[in-house]
Order: C-alpha cells, then structure tokens, then sequence
C-alpha cells in the first residue's frame, strides 16, 4: 500500500481599495470584470455569480492546463462571498478549497479579507504558491479598480 500525505493549509490576505465595498464587490460580480484581473488574458473565464452558481477559468502555466472551478455557497452583496473550489492540472485534481472573501468598510474604503482553507492533494501544487497566486491576484483586483477611478 502506497501511504501519500495530504496538506492542509489555511492563509488569509487582507487588501485595503480606495473604493467602496459596493464598488469592489462589484469587480468579484461582473464577469468582464472579474475575467480581466483574476483569469487574465489568455484565460477562458466564465462566472455564473449567484449561490448555486459556478466560475470556470482555464488557462496554461509552465506548458500545463489548469482548471479553476468554484461553486458559490453564500453570497451577501457588498458584504461576503464564499465559495468551494477545485484546481486541476490537466486531469490530475490538485487542490480542493473554501475560500471567504469579506468586504469591510473603512475610513477610506474597503479592507477586503480573503481566507482560503485548503487541501493539497501529493505532488501538486503547495500552499505557499497558491497563496502567492492568490495575492497576485489581489493586487491585479487593485490595478483593475485604479484603472476604472481613472476612466472615471
């Protein structure tokens, strides 16, 4: 019997928007939105953005194809959303995922909270890259929302 060990790792990101939640919210809502700062590109994104729904991204990294699939279990608008995921590199389930994101008004603002708790499935990804991946993201969420106080 082969005896593989599974990760479990939790991490949160906290982010502060010079937007209001209402506003930042909205960027996890709209699907034109939210394909440009967290699928990117190159990426297929869909978002069905209501509890029930589902958010697909496939894209490549390092010549593999990746498949992001998040199923929306409670969403309160300009408040929280949480979420079950998947990742997988080709066929192969890499990681299995509860993700809260909370929207916290701030003097100036919105502190947005992300926590993601997850299950790292052997030789696949870790969670020290998908923490860095997720704050990668956090920080495009930020470009995205300067670019539109810019565009007014």
């Amino acid at each position: 019997m082969t005896t593989t060990e599974i990760t479990h790792s939790t991490f949160t990101l906290e982010r502060h928007y010079a937007a209001p939640p209402a506003t930042v919210f909205s960027a996890w809502a709209d699907p034109s939105v939210k394909a440009r700062w967290f699928a990117g590109p190159d990426a297929e994104h869909e978002l069905d953005f209501r509890v029930g729904g589902r958010e697909r991204a496939i894209g490549r990294h390092d010549g593999r194809v990746l498949t992001f699939e998040a199923h929306y279990q409670d969403i309160v608008p300009g408040e929280r959303i949480v979420s079950c995921s998947t990742l997988s590199a080709g066929d192969a389930l890499s990681t299995v995922s509860i993700t809260t994101v909370e929207f916290v008004p701030d003097a100036d603002g919105t502190r947005l909270v992300l926590t993601e708790q997850g299950t790292y499935l052997p030789g696949h990804e870790q969670p020290a890259w998908r923490e860095q991946g997720t704050a990668s993201q956090l920080d495009a969420l930020a470009a995205e929302l300067d670019a539109a106080a810019t565009r007014g």
